[in-house]
């Protein structure tokens, strides 16, 4: 035969029109759900088509009735379309490309997880797929930021090779697998973490009315972020970088000689007992700070001996000073873990222990470990442990208290949450070595506890999901009092 092309007149574009559904096949008519429910999958199936394809225009009828009309665009407006207007000010752009394998879309801010699937788009060359790998890099990729049942949403587009996937191994063709499925989830973890890191997604809170008339904090999702945009957070490395430039060789001399490094240690903090010559001349210059520099510095207070408040460009930050703490030291703990550089601070007078049997062979089993951190401890007949050397961020006079919650922690997650080794040592340490509510802290700790908390790689929770830091905006402030 012969294949003929003539041009007729007809409506532009397709209709698939689907009704009477299995009207002569009452076995599989009887296992349809009701009239919502399937409405419900197939406006789903409706738009993940239409996310595919923002170049096309979409409109879907139910019962003649035009229900969506959605008009050909970019990616941002379909979007819009499909989930709300705003929606884009919630959403974390993701953008990498390789010659194996490229990565786009939209990521959800925390503030819009949801305790429900059902919003997790991954599209494989143009097509709508399943893969619990790639949707596990991406819950791993927010760490502790989930919590237990939460989900994130996500709108991803994966290009690569069609040779090296294979849609064939379910009949709906949803599930694939990747030729490679190991380095396919480290390239999405990789990509993922970096484009959360690459944004700042302290919440912002406002206050919400509530069914009962009282108001309550609320998070505020929609708030627009920038790629790489950290202005909105306190900023103090800046006066001491103009500071250094201006040290003479007495001051030099004044710093490091033995009446002014004896004046020194004694304000400083036990907290922060590692100084390094860095931070001791940072310490030096916020006492000699002159007038103007200190005007032009973000305030910074310490509320009941607990949180730190602090002004930001958009109005004040909030942080919980323990949990910031245990962020920085999860993190030290776990470089340490990896490194195999151990670093100890030897004690004057080593102290002698005794613990029961099990938190002992705890104890004698993490010894290798507890030797990366910085511990020394030598291990002797009838459960005596002797403490030699303490990691360098354990207060003076808190060793024997710390090593024994350490263990008792350490076995509470074992035996609960179930963590990975590794993982349990760094979060049961820094939870028991992190500054408590109610220590004080002086305004130079409290201003490197800030710069080294937004220096880690997660400063949004601590290790065990908690928040660390919210911001309220000047425009709340403005409301409450009537200025609006």
């Amino acid at each position: 035969g012969e294949i003929l092309k003539e041009k007729i007149s007809t409506n532009k574009g397709t209709c698939v029109s689907v009704k009477n559904l299995f009207y002569n096949t009452p076995a599989r008519r009887k296992f349809l759900k009701s009239d919502a429910t399937e409405l419900k999958h197939i406006i789903d199936t409706f738009n993940r088509i239409a996310l595919a394809h923002p170049e096309i225009n979409f409109k879907f009828y139910n019962n003649d009735s035009l229900v969506y009309d959605y008009k050909s665009g970019t990616l941002e407006e379909r979007i819009s379309q499909v989930f709300a207007d705003n929606m884009l000010d919630a959403l974390i752009p993701v953008e990498e490309k390789t010659e194996y394998l490229s990565l786009t879309g939209y990521l959800g801010k925390p503030s819009i997880f949801k305790k429900s699937k059902g919003e997790q788009y991954l599209f494989l060359n143009k097509r709508y797929v399943v893969n619990k790998h790639i949707n596990h890099a991406v819950f791993t990729a927010f760490e502790n930021i989930l919590e237990k049942g939460d989900y994130p949403f996500f709108v991803l587009f994966m290009e690569i090779d069609p040779s090296k996937v294979d849609v064939n191994i379910h009949p709906s063709k949803l599930e694939v697998k990747f030729d490679d499925e190991k380095d396919v989830y480290n390239f999405v973890l990789a990509v993922i973490k970096k484009s959360i890191g690459s944004h700042d997604l302290v919440p912002a809170m406002s206050f919400a009315p509530t069914e009962t008339s009282d108001e309550k904090l609320s998070f505020n999702a929609f708030t627009p972020v920038n790629k790489n945009d950290f202005s909105d957070r306190p900023s103090f490395t800046k006066s001491y970088e103009t500071k250094k430039e201006r040290i003479t060789d007495e001051d030099i001399e004044l710093v490091f000689g033995s009446l002014a490094t004896n004046a020194i240690k004694k304000e400083h903090s036990d907290f922060f007992p590692s100084s390094t010559e860095n931070e001791l001349k940072q310490e030096y210059k916020l006492e000699h700070k002159p007038k103007s520099d200190l005007e032009e510095t973000s305030f910074i207070i310490q509320l009941h001996n607990k949180y730190i408040l602090s002004q930001i460009k958009s109005g004040l930050m909030i942080i919980d000073q323990h949990v910031a703490h245990e962020r920085i030291l999860y993190e030290k703990a776990l470089m340490k873990l990896e490194a195999n550089i151990p670093f100890s601070q030897h004690l004057l007078f080593p102290i002698t222990i005794q613990f029961d049997p099990a938190s002992y062979e705890i104890l004698k089993e993490l010894n290798p470990h507890l030797s990366k951190l910085g511990f020394q401890l030598k291990f002797s007949s009838k459960y005596y442990i002797t403490i030699e050397g303490v990691p360098e961020d354990i207060k003076s006079g808190s060793e024997e208290r710390i090593l024994r919650e350490f263990v008792e922690e350490f076995k509470t997650n074992q035996r609960e949450k179930k963590l990975e080794e590794k993982d349990n040592i760094a979060k049961s340490y820094s939870c028991k070595t992190a500054i408590k509510a109610g220590d004080k802290l002086s305004e130079s700790e409290m201003r490197l506890l800030i710069d080294q908390l937004f220096a880690t790689s997660m400063p949004y929770v601590c290790p065990h999901g908690r928040p660390i830091v919210i911001k309220i905006s000047l425009e709340e402030f403005d409301r409450r009092f009537g200025r609006t």
